[in-house]
């Protein structure tokens, strides 16, 4: 898999965004509508920082598994997870706000076994049931060790367009960018059972950069 977005300074699917939230800027500021203009301009600027896309430092290390998102830590809980993996897991859970970096990245080395979009509600992302009720992507990865590790972007309350870059047999890269959710959501990456967790509910963590925990 190539990483599509390096060297961007904003996710492309964010320029349509940032050109009609410049373009209103330009035509108030023209025909002197201050303050439109200058509602215009600050929300040119929120646009084109919601899309922005932060080159990272990626850990390196064969059993690691990182952050596949900006935000925080909402659960570090054990479940059964039902649709993809079928087994008992770790679910690490991420909650993005429309603040933070909402680019995508892969959470360990492997190759992609599935992509598997699924329709759904958009409730808060926060909520416990937005994990199996809101539209989602999931990422099932097999890692270099053979263990199944999954990556679920999760829509929110006003996050209405996952966008997926990568598709199965593709070689997973860590750190890498592979999607995004457009303003507001959450990433759920599920993790086997003995998995060494090195984060705790109310930790901050950065895409591609922040160890969530190692493989055993």
């Amino acid at each position: 898999m190539a990483d599509r977005a390096v060297g961007i300074p904003f996710a492309k699917e964010g320029f349509p965004f940032i050109g009609a939230a410049a373009g209103v800027t330009l035509a108030a500021a023209w025909v002197g509508w201050a303050a439109i203009g200058g509602a215009a301009g600050i929300l040119t600027l929120f646009v084109a920082w919601f899309f922005r896309n932060p080159a990272r430092v990626v850990p390196q290390g064969a059993h690691l598994i990182v952050a596949p998102g900006d935000g925080k830590v909402i659960a570090v809980e054990e479940e059964f997870e039902p649709r993809y993996i079928k087994d008992r897991s770790v679910r690490i859970t991420i909650f993005l706000n429309v603040f933070d970096v909402h680019i995508n990245r892969m959470p360990c080395e492997g190759l992609v076994e599935d992509v598997m979009y699924q329709p759904g509600l958009f409730m808060i992302a926060s909520k416990p049931d937005a994990t199996m009720k809101n539209e989602q992507n999931a990422v099932m990865i097999k890692a270099l060790q053979g263990a199944k590790v999954l990556c679920v972007q999760v829509a929110g309350l006003i996050a209405r367009r996952i966008v997926c870059w990568v598709a199965p047999k593709d070689r997973a890269v860590r750190g890498e960018r592979f999607g995004l959710i457009r303003f507001g959501s959450r990433m759920d990456t599920f993790l086997p059972m003995g998995s060494v967790i090195k984060v705790s509910v109310g930790d901050r963590v950065k895409g591609g950069e922040s160890i969530l925990g190692e493989l055993r």
